[in-house]
This record gives structure tokens, C-alpha cells and sequence, in this order.
């Protein structure tokens, strides 16, 4: 079984990855926070944009060979549809990504996607721009300290039209608004019965 995690910057995609990885036994794909660019991309967008997103789409690529070859269930925090969907075409939009680069990136990731499976379930972590804020303060980089909160809210309403219109795949949307999963445990809960519903459809126990 294949289960992601989708959701903005500050949405708690690593810390629900961490948690059903435990509860569910499974292994764990996360986002490589350590891209060389991410520091200078904060800082000047326009020049390091194209840049810190071929690297996440040669992460997300590389991840992808490992999937292909992984006989247990797993769980992988950000996709690599939310790259050019969310994170790319946003700044394609912007003007921070010129239409030559932006092509050249599609390209590639139109590649890259016809090599791996759908998730069997996208769960889909919604959160307001100041619900995103006071994580982002909380957990700290430096680098993030930066970010717009104009910026947060063009990526929360891409994400937004892009699972209300665009993924076509099994979607289980959290309102981190409303439903912290970190001090309410009965939100761990649920999701949690989700996936062992989808694991009984499919006749299959755990890593089995």
C-alpha cells in the first residue's frame, strides 16, 4: 500500500508522516528538507527558482526508483504532483519560472510520473495561512522565517483546485484548522481507520 501526504509549507506533512509510519508500520519516504538552493531561493526567488525545483524533482525521481523496488507499504510526505502542480506552476505564474524553463521542466517530470503508481490514498492536509505561519515559527528554519504570507496563500489556493478539480486518485482531507492531529489523538484515529479500511479492500495485512 502506498500512502502520501500532501500539503503547504507548515502543514505538519513530516510530523503525520513520523506518527502512521509507527501506528501503521510502514516505511517512510520523507521531503528533502536539506535542498542546497531552499536558503537562496527565500532570498532571491526570481534567481533560484527553476534551480530549487529540478532539485526537488530529481529527489522526488529518486524516491520514485526506490518505491518501484519497495515490497512493504509505505508512507512519503509530499508528492511529486504537488511539485509541478502546486510549487512549479505557481511560480511559472509569477513570472519567477521563464515558459522555456517551465517546459523543459514538465517534460521531465511527464517522465518521471508514468514510472510510478498512483497512492492508494492522498491525505490532504488543509490549513489556513495563519495556522501555516504559527508552525512554520514554531519549528524554526531560518530560512523559512522569510516566506511571504501572500506567497502561502497562491500555493493554499492552488492546492485547493488542484484536489477539488485536477487528482483524480482517493483523497482524505484534514482541516488542520480544526483537527490537530498532534493534541487531539481521536484525528490519528480516524485517519488511521481509513487506511486499515482501504488495507481490508485489499485483503492485505501490514507489510505483509
Amino acid at each position: 500500500m502506498y500512502i502520501a501526504i500532501a500539503g503547504n509549507i507548515g502543514s505538519g506533512k513530516t510530523s503525520l508522516t513520523e506518527i502512521l509510519a509507527r501506528r501503521c508500520r510502514m516505511a517512510t519516504y520523507f521531503e528533502e528538507s536539506d535542498n542546497p538552493y531552499i536558503g537562496d531561493f527565500y532570498e532571491d526567488m526570481n534567481r533560484w527558482a527553476f534551480n530549487l525545483q529540478i532539485y526537488f524533482l530529481g529527489s522526488r525521481i529518486r524516491q520514485a526508483r526506490e518505491i518501484l523496488a519497495c515490497n512493504s507499504d509505505l508512507i512519503q510526505d509530499r508528492t511529486i504532483y504537488e511539485d509541478a502542480n502546486i510549487f512549479a506552476d505557481n511560480l511559472h505564474q509569477m513570472g519567477l519560472i521563464s515558459s522555456r524553463d517551465f517546459d523543459t521542466y514538465m517534460k521531465i517530470y511527464d517522465l518521471a510520473t508514468n514510472l510510478i503508481p498512483q497512492p492508494d490514498l492522498l491525505i490532504y492536509l488543509r490549513a489556513s495561512v495563519p495556522t501555516l505561519i504559527s508552525q512554520i515559527q514554531k519549528r524554526g528554519r531560518a530560512y523559512e522565517m522569510s516566506i511571504d504570507e501572500s506567497y502561502l496563500e497562491r500555493l493554499n489556493k492552488k492546492y485547493n483546485h488542484w484536489i477539488d478539480n485536477i487528482y483524480e486518485g482517493e483523497v482524505m482531507t484534514v482541516d488542520i484548522d480544526h483537527e490537530d492531529f498532534v493534541m487531539n489523538p481521536a484525528v490519528i484515529d480516524r485517519v488511521v481507520a481509513r487506511i486499515e479500511e482501504l488495507r481490508a479492500l485489499r485483503g492485505k495485512q501490514p507489510n505483509e
